[in-house]
């Protein structure tokens, strides 16, 4: 199977080429024709599968097809998503996709100043991708008309609910032309998605490339059992003793963040803290400066862990397990993207003994429980002692570009 063989036109295979893929994932091979079709999709899909380009795509594709609606600059697509990563890596996906297409597109969100967006806006976009609260903003100053819309999308559309914004997508829903096409995707398949896209979607077609709420195969995982007092140094000792070049850590709290990168730093390891009390360009330029090599390790709360795309990320590490288990999913779902084998790494003492259980009843699956020589945590505690010169994935070999 090929992007052609999908239906997409000349000027979207000419991008997709250019940005180095050749065969579609699961997801996209699967929801590119039946959007084609005009149909309402729900699609539940790991995180890491090219969830973004199985929307994107057909997207720009219809829009290319309905010539007579686009002699002017009007909203016709909507794209709502949780965070602002998420919000300017999709934009950027519709730019990089369209770059062969006569489409404008915006990025919306908060935490920066409105008024750059009110001017976009003004000048006429076809694709707007933003956050509930901004857009709402944006609405109430009647800065953005949406009776144009043809198209919504609502991405990571269980994060949205797990972050309260049910009521916000209701008010956006309701402004919109009832006759549209709406997108449901997300990353895990919940009751409360399902009565979502009751909502708001008309008889979709139901997408599923992977078991609800199932961890990806090609993540390597591990428990790795240490006092709570040695979770700092025993991190410190697997990014230095395996190389790691690239880590992505999770804490649970802000202010956890901003102390274990400063630990980090003291320790000779580069390395940022990326939360929400981070200005939006303080975020962009970790984000950035994390992609680029700048720092080895981006120590973050659950707020990123839907905005971070990187094809080749090989380690997660969640420094402090969830009290949520649904975000243990999606924090592992960073790495082992595009097609990447991938190693997620869990540092757990005896308090998280009970998000441990609910993590592995809600994956359905047994986490490998490991400890390391020097960090012997209770001798109770039943795990398989490991040596670093051992240590799986501790020296992640070069890979060559995932396909999406």
């Amino acid at each position: 199977m090929t992007f052609k063989d999908l239906g997409l036109s000349s000027p979207l295979l000419k991008a997709i080429r250019e940005q180095g893929y050749e065969t579609p994932t699961p997801i996209q091979e699967k929801a590119i024709p039946i959007i084609l079709q005009k149909k309402d999709v729900l699609a539940g899909a790991q995180t890491g599968t090219g969830k973004t380009a199985g929307f994107t795509l057909p997207l720009l594709e219809l829009l290319s097809r309905a010539k007579h609606k686009t002699q002017q600059h009007k909203v016709k697509a909507l794209v709502l998503t949780p965070t602002r990563e998420l919000a300017s890596q999709v934009e950027e996906s519709v730019r990089l996709y369209g770059k062969h297409l006569p489409y404008k597109s915006a990025v919306i969100f908060g935490g920066v100043k409105i008024n750059p967006q009110i001017a976009a806006l003004r000048k006429g976009v076809d694709i707007v991708v933003a956050t509930p609260g901004r857009l709402l903003d944006h609405i109430a100053q009647k800065t953005i008309n949406l009776q144009s819309v043809d198209f919504l999308i609502l991405d990571e559309a269980d994060r949205m609910l797990d972050m309260g914004f049910v009521n916000d997508i209701k008010k956006v829903v309701a402004i919109l032309p009832k006759e549209r096409q709406t997108l449901l995707f997300s990353a895990t398949y919940s009751e409360a998605i399902k009565k979502l896209s009751n909502q708001f979607l008309k008889s979709p077609t139901l997408i599923e490339v992977a078991r609800a709420n199932t961890s990806s195969e090609i993540v390597k995982q591990a428990v790795y059992h240490v006092d709570k007092t040695r979770k700092r140094e025993l991190l410190t000792h697997l990014i230095q003793e395996g190389k790691w070049q690239q880590v992505l850590v999770f804490t649970r709290t802000k202010h956890g963040a901003n102390r274990l990168s400063g630990q980090l730093e003291k320790d000779g390891i580069t390395a940022v803290a990326i939360h929400g009390n981070k200005s939006q360009n303080a975020r962009t330029k970790a984000l950035a400066d994390f992609k680029k090599g700048v720092v080895r390790v981006l120590v973050a709360t659950d707020i990123a862990a839907r905005g971070i795309d990187i094809d080749q990320l090989p380690h997660v590490v969640n420094f402090e397990l969830p009290n949520v288990s649904e975000d243990y999913v999606h924090r592992i779902g960073r790495t082992g993207r595009a097609g990447n084998m991938g190693e997620a790494i869990s540092l757990v003492c005896v308090d998280e003994d009970e998000f441990l259980v609910n993590i592995e009843k809600l994956i359905k699956k047994d986490i490998p429980k490991v400890w390391l020589k020097g960090f012997k945590p209770d001798p109770s505690i039943k795990a398989e002692p490991i040596n670093m010169g051992g240590n799986r994935g501790a020296r992640n070999k070069p890979r060559g570009r995932g396909r999406r």
